[in-house]
């Protein structure tokens, strides 16, 4: 109960920030997030581009991790993950302080869980992010990235978005390792420590997740509706 508590106040604390305490929008913010959703990248600061698109690969890590999650949560899980593609830690906060804690997988998986189990998944993810890292280190511009997070309210809730969905991800992490059998200390504190990389490279090493019977899927419906 603590730990709902304290997401529903991050939550409500980041989206007061978000649109009360953050600089001013920019005039020139739709035409920016226009020009980098269509690959119009000529002339924007690079790590403008890479930060905008490691935020499309967030959502890709966190699915990994909440469409299985939410296989027994009362509350669907696929519509805050897929609204976090759209919006970040503004939609993941709400599922954490909505979910319980859930340390089994029941059922069986579908393609599409077996694709988001897959450590090829992990790996495309984390070569993915290192290229946009690369890209966007190379050429960097500092000095114009801390002036547009001061002056643009878009540059600053989103670098302050990645930071929390970094350090969001290992809450997950007890009950994902627990539903696979998998006990890793060493893993667990890199996956925390290391923003990023720590979570993709936690999806390459992780053991696939194993599948159990219909039967005991009856039992766990049963067993949350006693407890509603």
């Amino acid at each position: 109960m603590t730990k709902r508590i304290l997401f529903a106040l991050l939550w409500i604390g980041f989206v007061t920030y978000a649109f009360v305490f953050a600089p001013p929008d920019d005039p020139n913010t739709l035409e920016l997030i226009t020009n980098l959703s269509t690959g119009k990248w000529q002339g924007i600061n690079p790590l403008v581009v890479a930060l905008f698109n490691l935020m499309g690969i967030w959502p890709l890590i966190y699915s990994a991790v909440v469409f299985i999650d939410g296989r027994t949560q009362k509350i669907p899980a696929w519509i805050f993950a897929t609204i976090s593609f759209a919006v970040g830690a503004f939609a993941i906060l709400p599922y954490l302080a909505l979910r319980q804690s859930n340390k089994e997988f029941i059922g069986q998986k579908g393609i599409f869980l077996k694709i988001l189990d897959s450590r090829l998944t992990g790996i495309a993810l984390t070569i993915g992010a290192a290229i946009l890292v690369a890209y966007g280190l190379q050429g960097a511009d500092w000095g114009d990235f801390a002036r547009q997070w001061q002056t643009s309210r878009f540059i600053n809730v989103m670098s302050l978005d990645f930071c929390l969905l970094s350090l969001l991800f290992p809450t997950l992490l007890e009950d994902d390792m627990a539903r696979r059998s998998f006990q890793n200390s060493t893993l667990f504190w890199i996956t925390a420590l290391i923003p990023l990389f720590g979570a993709s490279i936690y999806l390459c090493l992780r053991p696939p997740i194993t599948e159990n019977s219909a039967e005991k899927l009856v039992q766990a419906e049963i067993s949350n509706s006693q407890q509603m």
